[in-house]
């Protein structure tokens, strides 16, 4: 893959370009060097493949529920061989979701009884309310 410039990181990754530069400012990302000088008087930065992989892995780190702090841990622990921590992190997650998986599965079968109900022809209006009770 070709270097590309912060716009085209954003592309890649699936964020805007401001989402990239927050990244930058909380650590998750590098910003590299403008080529030819600093500031504005420099050229246009250039990003890697390794850039776009870590991006994505953010991204990725995100949708399976990670918090940016959890995140910035994960991207630092890349760098050593403490795997237990690492593990640690994902059974974490591992237990999180399982209990919102439980939630929704409680939810759902609610949402079955009141259709299951409201479609039962019974006289009266539809037990909404009733519905969502656990017993």
């Amino acid at each position: 893959m070709a270097e590309v410039t912060i716009a085209g990181l954003a592309r890649e990754g699936g964020v805007g370009v401001e989402t990239v530069r927050y990244y930058q400012r909380r650590g998750l990302l590098e910003t590299p060097k403008r080529p030819g000088g600093s500031g504005s008087s420099g050229g246009i930065r250039r990003y890697t493949a390794d850039d776009v992989r870590r991006l994505r892995f953010i991204r990725s780190a995100q949708a399976a529920g990670f918090t940016l702090q959890q995140i910035e841990e994960l991207v630092a622990l890349d760098a050593t061989d403490d795997r237990a921590r690492a593990r640690q992190l994902a059974n974490e997650r591992i237990a999180a979701l399982d209990a919102k998986i439980h939630e929704l599965k409680r939810v759902q079968a609610s949402l079955q009884r009141l259709a299951h109900e409201c479609g039962s022809g019974s006289e009266g209006p539809c037990p909404i309310l009733t519905a969502f009770d656990p017993d």
